[in-house]
């Protein structure tokens, strides 16, 4: 047990224990602590998550209550948030991850992931994607580690902590007030303590039911075609921390030294006051290029690049662009992909950090097939329709649900018939956790 200040409030909180028996901490960092418990009433085991950073708590909760019900969404049961304590966020304890998933396959599987498991993650993928997408939000830190599974075979995203919430043209941001409030909603945070109540969560595959639960009345349920991320009303604030993928207490990251550069967001400094979007987010070997040269212009495209190289890593068991700096990333991108410049990407030219880097010529890119050197056709074209430069040309999740790939043989394997690593022994034991083999991923930028 942590005594620390930060992780210790939260055993003080009576509200909280009366409800909830805290079995241990199994995650720590700058912005969060997660807890394994049990739940008093059923024995249901969650995971607590109290979160120390203000916006990215009311990001997390605002973007888990409107996907409320969407089957590849991690759960949000319940929050306890008082004026003068950090948020504790109630989520369902999901036991591993993708990232785990991909790593017991290289070691131990003598033929990896079989076509149909690989086309029925990409499913629940793109289903979880989609349902982001269809409500306005973008999640802006897609990476496998975030891509948690329960024992039965679900994938869920999680960790929306770096999520915002997109709105038509003429509509204000669901964003953050600059005096701390929800422009839409003069009650939040809510008063103290009250509780959002267990929700009820459908697992059909495929469903799109988006209910609002009413602690936060939004707009942003509407179905947008066009969206443009350019947000006058942004008021940022980056969330750095290494338990991202702890939400549901798949990895324990508790030296934080030793793993610092391992799956960490952006620079604290990455808030400009501008009112725009920043550049700085998600993690530099799933960032799409327009963020990489600054860009603060983007929309919901950025996370079809990052469902792209997680599809890449998926397929060869190995990322597809391991950069070691900014800079580094860019080239390797590069060097696959060809030049970037305005006969590949029209309009690049006007990314805020085009002009203060350049390239050599890459006479010979290597190409997304020698990338994946065991991939079919298919398969690779699966990617280049994600991994491409331009956003506008990239396919939306709902395009590839509807793609012939996911319909020929070899079919989906059933949910169920999914290979989940056992990484506990018991429904009722915590995961062990597993370091992340992605080193040097800080998101310091080079142009500063």
């Amino acid at each position: 047990m942590d005594s620390s200040s930060k992780s210790w409030s939260i055993y003080s909180r009576s509200e909280i224990t009366q409800r909830y028996e805290i079995l241990e901490q199994i995650g720590s960092g700058a912005y969060s602590d997660v807890y394994r418990a049990r739940r008093r009433s059923d024995n249901l085991i969650v995971a607590l998550k109290e979160v120390h950073d203000y916006q990215s708590a009311f990001r997390e909760i605002e973007a888990l209550q409107i996907l409320k019900n969407s089957p590849n969404i991690i759960v949000l049961h319940e929050y306890f948030w008082r004026e003068d304590e950090d948020a504790v966020l109630v989520l369902e304890y999901l036991r591993t991850d993708l990232t785990s998933v991909m790593r017991e396959a290289k070691r131990n599987w003598e033929n990896g992931i079989s076509v149909g498991e690989t086309k029925r993650w990409m499913i629940q993928m793109l289903l979880g994607i989609d349902a982001c997408h269809r409500n306005a939000i973008v999640h802006r830190d897609l990476k496998p580690s975030n891509l948690l599974i329960s024992s039965d075979g679900v994938l869920k995203l999680a960790d929306f902590g770096q999520s915002r919430i997109l709105l038509e043209p003429g509509f204000a941001a669901v964003e953050d007030h600059p005096d701390g409030q929800n422009i839409l909603d003069q009650t939040w945070p809510p008063q103290q303590p009250e509780f959002i109540r267990e929700a009820e969560n459908s697992y059909m595959e495929g469903s799109h039911n988006q209910e609002q639960m009413t602690t936060i009345k939004t707009e942003s349920s509407r179905e947008v075609d066009d969206l443009t991320a350019k947000d006058e009303a942004d008021k940022e604030s980056i969330f750095h921390d290494d338990t991202s993928c702890l939400a549901t207490c798949t990895t324990i990251d508790m030296e934080e030294d030793l793993l610092k550069g391992s799956y960490s967001h952006d620079d604290e400094d990455g808030e400009d006051g501008s009112g725009v979007l920043t550049s700085c987010v998600g993690t530099r070997w799933f960032r799409a290029p327009e963020l990489l040269y600054g860009s603060t212009a983007y929309g919901q495209e950025i996370d079809l690049w990052s469902l792209g190289c997680t599809f890449a890593e998926l397929l060869n068991l190995e990322p597809l662009f391991p950069g070691t700096s900014d800079i580094d990333q860019l080239g390797r991108i590069m060097n696959v992909l060809g030049n970037l410049n305005e006969e590949t990407w029209k309009g690049c030219s006007r990314l805020p950090d085009y002009g203060k880097i350049s390239f050599s010529k890459i006479e010979n890119p290597l190409s997304l097939e020698t990338c994946l050197p065991k991939c079919s056709s298919d398969e690779i074209y699966i990617v280049k329709r994600l991994v491409c430069y331009d956003p506008g040309s990239r396919a939306t999740a709902m395009e590839l649900l509807n793609d012939s790939y996911f319909n020929e043989e070899p079919l989906p394997v059933p949910v169920n018939e999914l290979r989940i690593p056992s990484t506990n022994s018991g429904p009722d034991e915590s995961s062990p956790g597993v370091w992340h083999d992605y080193k040097d991923m800080d998101s310091d930028s080079d142009f500063d």
